[in-house]
């Protein structure tokens, strides 16, 4: 169990977190609906966990400090069942019956994947483990310099990592900045099952911000899931139509879950950086209430100061990274942070969910409403 609670980053201890919110008991309300929203399931749940029913459940990506490690990792692929939001409150539950979730070396399955971290001018050993896995993988790092073989693609390196292999790549961090990671063997399948992750470069002599947190976007079609969990299913990649739309996996209410979850918890004046990945492949314009950021890195590449402006909003493109900096100066309260795309802060016809979680300030944690918003998020103390 973690002892931060919040999006993966800095947070806030667990202590911190129990004391300004006084959960530290049992809700026993979890499951409640929220006014105004329809209780209804998205996809066909009770189907869903007949057919995952032997898979083991995600857990939330972990930050994984290769350079403690030795500058050595190892990945490996896991069939499991993905719970974006458990609940039955604003539209849930919303479940995906079957994912390929990446594990770091001994850790738990995640989707996303571990956000992988190290510093400027380190190599990282990365070993692809597949030998208890049921088909072929690659993983391919955006942005550093690499050596061919290492690209991760199959048709171009004839590098493929088949079931019962394994293969080491050397990926330099050589370009500072945050990064995404997949599977690049059937990619358009592959990414949609879940193999993908944030990988991180601190640049030399980095300071970081008070509290930095890490986000990835991705929208989702679950009749992929349901048809690789042997569903009455049938999906076609030219004709894909997102019904699940999620921020390290979960959809809202379930963003705000302080463990599983990724609020973006926040004390007055504090100084704040967030990262944000975009896995999926559908642009997402991410707005935060009462709040005015600059985007100080795209794709890894600084953006000078001259060409920084105040913002609430900016875009997030397919495989595009997006870094923004903001001060925590508002009225202390509870603000959402979410994909202007309205119908993807949506499940399935229910508003609000999907691609929603908030930004909280310490201050507002123990008022009613942020009571409720733990009741509706499942969270039970």
């Amino acid at each position: 169990m973690s002892e931060r609670i919040g999006a993966p980053g800095s947070g806030i201890s667990r202590r911190d977190f129990v004391k300004a919110s006084g959960l530290g008991g049992t809700l026993a309300l979890a499951g409640c609906t929220a006014p105004g929203s329809p209780k209804e399931s998205v996809g066909t749940a009770t189907n869903a966990n007949a057919a995952s029913s032997d898979l083991p459940t995600t857990s939330p990506p972990e930050v994984v400090d290769v350079d403690e490690r030795g500058g050595e990792v190892t990945l490996s692929s896991v069939p499991a069942r993905h719970d974006a939001h458990p609940g039955d409150s604003m539209g849930g539950p919303v479940e995906l019956p079957q994912v390929w979730a990446f594990k770091a070396d001994d850790g738990n399955p995640s989707v996303p994947g571990p956000i992988l971290r190290t510093t400027e001018g380190e190599d990282m050993e990365v070993t692809l483990d597949n030998t208890d896995g049921m088909r072929p993988h690659t993983i391919h790092f955006h942005a550093v310099s690499k050596k061919w073989e290492d690209d991760g693609v199959p048709t171009t390196t004839g590098v493929r990592v088949d079931p019962g292999d394994s293969h080491t790549y050397t990926i330099p961090a050589d370009v500072p900045g945050t990064h995404l990671y997949h599977c690049h063997y059937q990619t358009h399948r592959h990414i949609d099952m879940g193999m993908y992750g944030i990988f991180r470069v601190d640049p030399k002599g980095y300071e970081p911000a008070d509290k930095e947190y890490f986000m990835t976007l991705k929208e989702w079609d679950s009749r992929l899931n349901r048809q690789m969990a042997g569903m009455d299913a049938t999906y076609n990649p030219r004709n894909r139509n997102p019904d699940t739309f999620t921020i390290n996996g979960k959809s809202a209410p379930h963003t705000l879950h302080p463990e599983q979850g990724s609020p973006v918890i926040v004390e007055q004046g504090d100084t704040v950086r967030i990262h944000m990945v975009n896995a999926g492949y559908m642009d997402h314009p991410m707005h935060i209430h009462n709040h005015r950021y600059q985007v100080t890195h795209k794709d890894g590449g600084e953006i000078p100061d001259v060409a920084r402006h105040e913002q609430d909003v900016c875009s997030v493109p397919p495989a595009g990274r997006r870094t923004i900096e903001f001060t925590a100066d508002a009225d202390p309260g509870i603000y959402l942070m979410h994909c202007h795309k309205v119908n993807h802060a949506m499940n399935g016809t229910a508003y609000p969910g999907g691609m929603v979680t908030g930004l909280v300030y310490k201050e507002a944690m123990g008022t009613d409403i942020f009571k409720q918003l733990m009741e509706y998020a499942g969270y039970e103390g």
